[in-house]
């Protein structure tokens, strides 16, 4: 295994997972808190913070970030999710020290200067007003927010613009500090770099003076429902779902198998049925979104006024189906397709460097490849049936965009799943 992983005594994590014959790195520091760990009144401000940690440093202004590592032909960026925030570079080899250096930069050093906050939060309202005009966006958050309500899981990544309005600089430093501590954090790299040299490079990098690790959430408690918004659109934007499984429950490969055989891919259940036969839709597809101690399953499809009179019954009879048995030949091509997903990634540095920061961020250890596949090479007919039936046991979630006067009922649609 390349993997190689050291504890440092502050509690930072540093791991590398070394790719010999390569010419670059792949690294970063990925931070188990986002949108989850926000109070409702700071919704966003995990988003804010990541544009503002590029914003200038004691050391660096945003030129100079922008400057110094597109000098050496290096990409540096970042994202936020509901449960982890990542600031991650690709350089050449060489200038692994020079981007580990930006990193923990902007991590421990930002400025937050008054100008660059008021500047960046236009921003972010506008990525806030953009989403809401993306109805194959927003959807989505309208989904999560049905099936968690009032609760931090259930509230967008972007934040609401009452909220991003009233962040001040004192909240932005009251976030870093309390929840970028170095017992939250995994420094990770891949590519052609030394474990020993990088564990060096990150314990005088990362000195994390004052910073505590906060990862306390309310756990995750899945409710379901219906939220529906008629706008004059030419599509309907549908989300039909259910309470899925968390990273570490049993039957988290199961669901992603049920996920791929039943709308993963041109072959599957979904698209064959919905698309290729009946002509409802041009996109439709399942998915699963998992979290520490929950999940969930979902549906999408983008179907015309008319056609979602069609549309629903259609995805409810082949959820209930799912029950009632898959085939061996359905699940094979399931299992070939994670697989082969899961291999195809480890070419690529930036997804390895993720992989192991994730994997430590959920559960405290590398995993072996080889267990990976075998878990997936476990799932059975039966796992996937009883997974199929353990979904339809939850209520569901119905969102909806669009022109909706043929779309049924909630009550009708849970009869039919029912």
């Amino acid at each position: 295994m390349s993997i190689e992983i050291t504890r440092l005594p502050s509690g930072l994590t540093v791991a590398t997972d070394a790719m010999p014959g390569t010419a670059t790195v792949s690294l970063g520091a990925w931070i188990g808190a986002g949108t989850r760990h926000e109070a409702a009144e700071l919704n966003g401000i995990a988003h804010l913070l990541e544009h503002m940690a590029f914003k200038g440093t004691e050391r660096r202004s945003a030129q100079d970030i922008a400057e110094e590592i597109e000098a050496v032909g290096g990409h540096l960026n970042a994202y936020t999710s509901r449960e982890n925030t990542a600031f991650y570079a690709k350089v050449l080899s060489e200038d692994a020290p020079l981007a580990l250096d930006i990193v923990s930069d902007i991590l421990q050093h930002p400025t937050f200067l008054a100008d660059e906050l008021e500047r960046e939060r236009a921003v972010v309202l506008q990525e806030i007003g953009q989403a809401f005009d993306t109805p194959d966006d927003i959807v989505f958050d309208y989904f999560q927010e049905t099936a968690y309500p009032a609760q931090a899981l259930g509230r967008p990544v972007l934040g609401e613009s009452h909220t991003v309005s009233g962040l001040d600089r004192g909240a932005l430093w009251d976030y870093l500090r309390g929840h970028y501590g170095p017992q939250q954090m995994v420094v990770a790299a891949a590519g052609q770099i030394e474990h020993a040299h990088f564990v060096d490079m990150a314990a005088a990098a990362f000195a994390h003076e004052d910073f505590a690790s906060n990862g306390v959430t309310d756990p995750a408690a899945y409710r379901g429902g219906d939220r529906r918004e008629q706008r004059d659109l030419e599509q309907v934007h549908l989300l039909l779902g259910f309470d899925g499984v968390g990273y570490l429950d049993d039957d988290y490969y199961a669901l992603s198998a049920l996920s791929t055989l039943f709308g993963g891919g041109m072959s599957s259940r979904l698209f064959q049925e919905v698309r290729e036969k009946r002509g409802l839709v041009y996109s439709v597809y399942s998915f699963h979104s998992a979290f520490l101690d929950g999940g969930l399953f979902g549906v999408y499809a983008g179907t015309g006024s008319g056609e979602v009179r069609e549309l629903v019954p259609v995805v409810c009879d082949e959820l209930a189906k799912l029950t009632l048995g898959v085939s061996e030949e359905e699940l094979d091509r399931a299992r070939a397709q994670l697989r082969a997903s899961l291999l195809m990634s480890r070419e690529s540095s930036s997804s390895r460097a993720e992989q192991i920061a994730q994997q430590l961020l959920i559960y405290g250890r590398a995993v072996p490849i080889d267990e990976v596949l075998a878990k997936i090479a476990a799932v059975t007919v039966a796992d996937i049936e009883r997974v199929a039936g353990r979904l339809m046991a939850s209520a569901p979630t119905v969102t909806a965009i669009g022109p909706l006067a043929h779309l049924e009922s909630a009550e009708k649609i849970a009869a039919r799943l029912g």
